[in-house]
């Protein structure tokens, strides 16, 4: 039995139990209990308890997710009741965040809304940066000048940090809150050789001319998630051939760097690691061997999931990994696949350029159930930007207007993330001039504006002067060339809700909503959401 709390009271049931609460005259209300969620309380008033006392039905909110692991929806049942971890793949950072990288965010930052909504302080996700890739050290080379006082790895650092900050402007644009934890993959290089150490000593990699690779041959699993046979798995995405491979879909753990590459000493001499293996790193340290729901594109369910499983597994022996993953579908623009080469590669930036809101942008990429292909059309933009406006000035029209979320809102949502079933519900709320209920629907699905964390607070004096005071320290340690120090002032800052902008005439900086001085003054940037990236995600 679960207690549950509501209005002082407290009343035992079961997580799928229909049942009755006495003694209260309110309807609609959403509650949680310490093993889950209900979805909606409701008076009944033709039904009296003891002494005429009125009586409310409820229902336990179920959760239904696809798992692409199993592929079957599924009920979501925590690991540890009352305790939801969910890792993402987050971007890797060398560009701009265009549509597709965006939708991945805001689809999953749904989920983790949802989540929040129903198990409280009980969920914690995680969301990684990969700021070590060779598109990373391709984009460097671009805008590297040989010749110029800077060596290559410098100009990754500058990259990555610029495209970091560029990230959370775009991500905040669009209401997607900051992840509890977000990683960065060059924080854990000795996590990732501690795992291939493992991983080597259990026979399941091997060294070949300064690569450490995964034998997938080791592995009589490998290739079950992705229900791919070794044929469709040589030829699969972004696996690379090479000589010194056993088995052309072995895949890398560690590489090689040469003097100008950002690089790290290892056993294997100095060098990088392979993509996959960051994630595992990253999600194991942070969430445990065995943890709830892993999310993603679907473009990154072979390789890159298959893999994460494979050497996760491996190097945990009678661990199952994730439990329930969960893919979103690829993005398409005017049903044509996104592409530099096409020049319809649309970002975040082109779109807040030209004055379409954040809102409608969300609104956009949440219209078409999160599984299927999206195909991004400027009618279908111009539709929903015109839904924003007028649900907003229905807002703005009853500003003192309160409601709790519809029922039906968290019923879609709990029934895995239909957002077009919910959206579809906030347009009948709309109709019907339920204008508390739609606010507060919406501000579920994180279409109302201001919930970005873009908007600026005051400081007071004290609390500018430590800001001040860390930059001027910040500064300090990229002139002697300590950017280890430079990058954790930086992301003190970050965390704590200070925007930083460098520029030629110096630093400036603004506190945003999420300004938190307590975190500040704690001066461990290793306890918070870090920061975020963009470009490809994984």
């Amino acid at each position: 039995m679960n207690p549950v709390a509501f209005s002082q009271k407290w009343v035992n049931t079961t997580h799928h139990e229909r049942g009755t609460i006495h003694n209260f005259r309110h309807f609609d209300y959403l509650l949680t209990s310490s093993a889950g969620p209900f979805l909606h309380l409701q008076t009944d008033s033709n039904r009296q308890g003891p002494a005429g006392q009125s009586l409310i039905e409820f229902q336990m909110a179920q959760l239904r997710f696809h798992n692409t692991k199993t592929g079957q929806k599924e009920e979501f049942e925590p690991i540890e009741p009352g305790r939801v971890r969910m890792y993402a793949c987050g971007p890797t950072v060398y560009d701009r965040a265009h549509i597709g990288n965006a939708r991945q965010a805001v689809v999953f930052d749904v989920l983790f809304r949802l989540l929040r909504n129903l198990y409280g302080e009980g969920v914690l996700y995680v969301r990684n940066i990969t700021d070590v890739d060779d598109k990373i050290n391709a984009r460097a080379l671009e805008l590297w000048n040989s010749d110029g006082a800077q060596s290559l790895a410098d100009v990754v650092r500058v990259i990555t940090n610029e495209t970091i900050e560029w990230y959370r402007e775009d991500m905040g644009a669009l209401s997607v809150l900051t992840p509890d934890l977000e990683p960065r993959a060059t924080e854990f290089i000795p996590e990732m050789i501690e795992l291939i150490l493992r991983l080597l000593e259990g026979g399941f990699a091997y060294v070949a001319e300064g690569h450490v690779l995964f034998s997938v041959d080791a592995y009589s699993a490998y290739g079950d998630f992705s229900r791919r046979s070794p044929e469709d798995m040589e030829a699969g995405a972004r696996v690379e051939i090479a000589p010194y491979k056993r088995n052309p879909v072995d895949f890398v753990l560690w590489k090689p760097s040469d003097s100008n590459e950002p690089g790290w000493d290892s056993p294997w001499g100095r060098g990088r690691p392979g993509w996959h293996i960051e994630c595992s790193a990253m999600s194991l340290k942070l969430l445990g061997n065995n943890f709830d729901i892993h999310a993603g594109g679907a473009d990154l369910i072979f390789p890159h999931h298959e893999n994460e499983i494979a050497q996760s597994i491996c190097a945990n022996p009678g661990s199952e990994f994730a439990r329930y993953w969960m893919h979103n579908g690829l993005l398409t623009v005017n049903g044509r696949k996104m592409s530099k080469s096409l020049g319809n590669v649309i970002t975040i930036k082109d779109l807040t350029n030209k004055g379409i809101s954040g809102g409608a942008i969300r609104l956009t990429l949440l219209s078409t159930h999160y599984r299927q292909s999206l195909d991004w059309t400027e009618t279908k933009l111009e539709e929903n930007t015109r839904a924003m406006e007028r649900w907003a000035g229905m807002m703005e029209d009853a500003p003192n207007c309160t409601g709790a979320v519809s029922p039906e809102i968290v019923a879609a949502l709990s029934d895995d993330l239909n957002t077009p079933k919910a959206i579809a519900e906030l347009h009948r709320l709309a109709k019907e001039g339920d204008f508390g209920s739609l606010k507060a629907s919406v501000e579920l699905l994180g279409l109302l504006t201001g919930e970005s964390g873009t908007g600026r607070v005051q400081v007071e004096d004290g609390m500018q002067n430590l800001i001040e005071r860390l930059l001027q320290e910040r500064a300090g340690a990229r002139g002697r060339r300590h950017f280890d120090e430079a990058d954790r002032i930086r992301d003190l800052l970050l965390s704590a809700g200070v925007e930083i902008k460098d520029g030629p005439q110096g630093t400036e900086w603004s506190a945003t909503s999420r300004f938190n001085p307590d975190r500040l003054e704690q001066g461990n940037p290793g306890d918070s959401a870090i920061v975020g990236g963009f470009a490809d995600d994984g």
